[in-house]
């Protein structure tokens, strides 16, 4: 893929101290960023003004960024991580984007801890990987989809511990106030009210999907 990318190390720059030659690395969505604002001063490179991503971009010598589809790149050391032994590089890509996606914000608003209740809302590759990483953190997980066509894969393979269909009133509201978190991956405009009145006082929304048009919803929701 174009930003899921493992590779191994060719060649390293004399300032580079993590890695070397012959290493098997990832890389992800950057390769640089300017080092000297706030978010990069922060450890938040990813709120950088001036990141380089890793494809469709371009490099700080004019050169043009092609991600996963050229033959070498260049990356700050910053942005490389070392590939375990043993993991297959088609293992290790998805974490890449996808794991990290949703092993950030549960990071970052301090739910990486155990005996957690969260929300997965969508099941797709996104989904799939909070399921995934919230189970590993040894959270409580409700898989809530629109129909229950992915009972199975979400119970069975994915180990989830509920599966919630979302027009499901009596359900619903059975597990209103219940969540600490809830992951929303859907890539499409949709209603947030159902599944703000699932979150506990204080609970996060966390917005994962990549959507084009205006999410809404009624704000005494959020104030109550």
């Amino acid at each position: 893929h174009r930003h899921e990318v493992v590779g191994e190390v060719v060649e390293v720059g004399s300032a580079v101290t993590k890695f070397k030659a012959g290493n098997v690395v990832g890389v992800g969505l950057l390769v640089g960023c300017c080092g000297a604002c706030l978010p990069c001063q922060s450890g938040i490179e990813q709120y950088c003004k001036n990141k380089i991503w890793s494809y469709n971009d371009v490099y700080t010598n004019g050169q043009p960024t092609q991600g996963g589809f050229a033959t070498a790149m260049v990356v700050d050391q910053k942005f490389v991580v070392k590939i375990p032994e043993g993991m297959a590089p088609e293992q290790a890509a998805p974490l890449l984007c996808a794991g990290l996606t949703v092993y950030s914000p549960l990071s970052h608003f301090g739910l990486n801890q155990s005996g957690l209740r969260g929300g997965i809302l969508g099941l797709g590759g996104v989904g799939h990987m909070g399921v995934k990483i919230a189970k590993a953190m040894g959270h409580h997980v409700s898989v809530i989809s629109s129909s229950g066509r992915k009972r199975d894969e979400a119970l069975g393979h994915l180990a989830a511990d509920d599966y919630l269909v979302s027009s499901d009133v009596a359900r619903m509201q059975e597990l209103g106030d219940s969540l600490d978190y809830i992951i929303d991956t859907i890539p499409v405009e949709h209603p947030l009210d159902p599944y703000l009145s699932l979150l506990k006082v204080d609970g996060k929304l966390i917005l994962m999907g990549v959507i084009k048009s205006p999410l809404q919803f009624v704000t005494p929701m959020v104030m109550l």
